[in-house]
């Protein structure tokens, strides 16, 4: 062989090896938006519109210690008719609060994995706040037509802000995600991981979907805390559906003035159960909850499964945020629940906080529940409260009107059904009150 040709063959040899050195860069890929279909249960008002196809991409480049400028750059330049990714293969961290409320007719493509910076000092300063439980969030999503999908996942941190709580109970620990002033939005194919608070926020929105998401709480030391799967806040025509939730707090609540909500095909393990509320906590504050469907839950090893909470009349010891405010839940549905190793299957409280019967009796809430149905309830409770398996405490016969059960086949471990019940028409409750 001649020399120029072994020199030849060395060098591709050469070539060959320093590129199988070189960082893999994943190939720039847009995920289709997925097609949701709404179902088995549909609401009878609006659905969000479907979105026009997107007519630009901005790719994220990712990778530094602080992309939250990288990628508010990419929605000014994709807005109104674009599609902002997050490629597969990239860690992406917002380090700074953003502000994406003025989103117009674009998608947020997720395949990469989204997260934050562990600077507690820093969120708790810079945090967008919320006057409503004094709520605070590293940024929030906002406009008319955005649709958020791609496979990836979004990992809050939470488990430094766990160990935080230890010692500052009442930090300002951030919602993971927040809608807030969306109309015609979408939610799906996402994992999310260990927020410090709340995973989901949906407030002041309209025509809203969320489709399989799958979240989970996995603490490694001090356990999460408030780690609700979804909260609703002054919002309507919205649906959650076909969803995965292992978590330490409610699965779903819905705040005050949530009306025309669907959730169905859930799976909720370690929660507090689908509450609604609480409500009534601000003094002088209205708050509503009607028209809301909740079909075909799984419910385990959690404390609640079907729930229902409202304050007291009047705030404790001059406090301006433990009870007083007024309003009704109206028009409520529980449909097709399976329990298993569940504290309270059902549970009804008209003094939410309050443990005894004569400071209830002082401070009754201003609410009003009525048109509550339990249907279809099939499983066990857990052996904690045996043989109890559900409790209703209103404060006052009129509080309370039209709250029945149909077909609950609810028992103990010991295979009794016995309910706890105050204030309530037990004939048209439909259960084995015996307490």
């Amino acid at each position: 062989m001649q020399l120029t040709s072994v020199l030849t063959l060395a060098l591709q040899l050469l070539a060959v090896d320093a590129s199988a050195l070189r960082p893999f860069k994943p190939p720039h890929v847009r995920t289709t938006r997925p097609q949701i279909h709404v179902g088995p249960k549909t609401l009878e008002t609006d659905l969000p519109k479907v979105s026009p196809p997107r007519n630009a991409t901005c790719h994220v480049k990712g990778g530094t210690e602080d992309d939250s400028a990288a990628i508010l750059e990419a929605f000014h330049k994709c807005n109104n008719g674009g599609q902002v990714i997050l490629d597969a293969g990239v860690t992406y961290t917002i380090g700074t609060v953003l502000d994406l409320t003025f989103l117009q007719s674009v998608d947020w493509d997720i395949q990469g994995t989204l997260t934050f910076t562990t600077d507690t000092d820093y969120w708790q300063a810079n945090s967008l706040k919320y006057k409503f439980q004094d709520s605070s969030a590293f940024f929030a999503i906002g406009g008319k037509d955005v649709n958020i999908y791609g496979g990836g996942l979004i990992d809050g941190q939470g488990q430094v802000w766990y160990d935080l709580f230890v010692t500052e109970p009442t930090a300002k620990r951030p919602l993971l995600f927040v809608i807030d002033g969306l109309e015609d939005g979408t939610m799906s194919n996402l994992n999310m991981v260990n927020p410090p608070n709340w995973f989901n926020l949906i407030a002041n929105s309209t025509s809203i979907v969320i489709d399989n998401m799958d979240l989970k709480v996995a603490a490694v030391g001090n356990p999460a805390k408030n780690t609700d799967g979804w909260d609703t806040y002054r919002s309507s025509n919205v649906v959650i559906q076909n969803s995965v939730i292992d978590n330490t707090d409610d699965c779903v609540s819905f705040k005050p003035n949530s009306t025309q909500v669907l959730v169905q095909n859930l799976r909720c393990n370690g929660s507090h159960g689908i509450s609604v509320g609480s409500l009534g906590q601000y003094v002088g504050v209205v708050d509503i909850v009607e028209d809301i469907l909740v079909y075909n839950t799984s419910m385990t090893n959690a404390g609640d499964g079907a729930r229902i909470k409202v304050f007291p009349g009047a705030p404790a010891d001059g406090s301006t945020s433990s009870g007083g405010g007024s309003g009704y839940v109206k028009n409520v549905v529980y449909d097709t629940y399976d329990v298993q190793n569940v504290d309270w299957p059902i549970e009804v409280t008209g003094c939410y906080t309050v443990n005894d019967a004569d400071d209830c009796a002082a401070r009754p809430p201003q609410f009003h529940i009525s048109d509550v149905l339990f249907k279809d309830f099939t499983g066990v409770a857990s052996k904690k409260n045996d043989p109890y398996v559900a409790t209703v405490a209103c404060p006052s016969l009129e509080a309370c009107e039209n709250i029945r059960t149909e077909n609950f086949q609810v028992t103990s471990p010991n295979g009794k059904s016995e309910a706890k019940c105050s204030n309530v028409n037990e004939e048209e409750l439909g259960l084995n009150c015996t307490a």
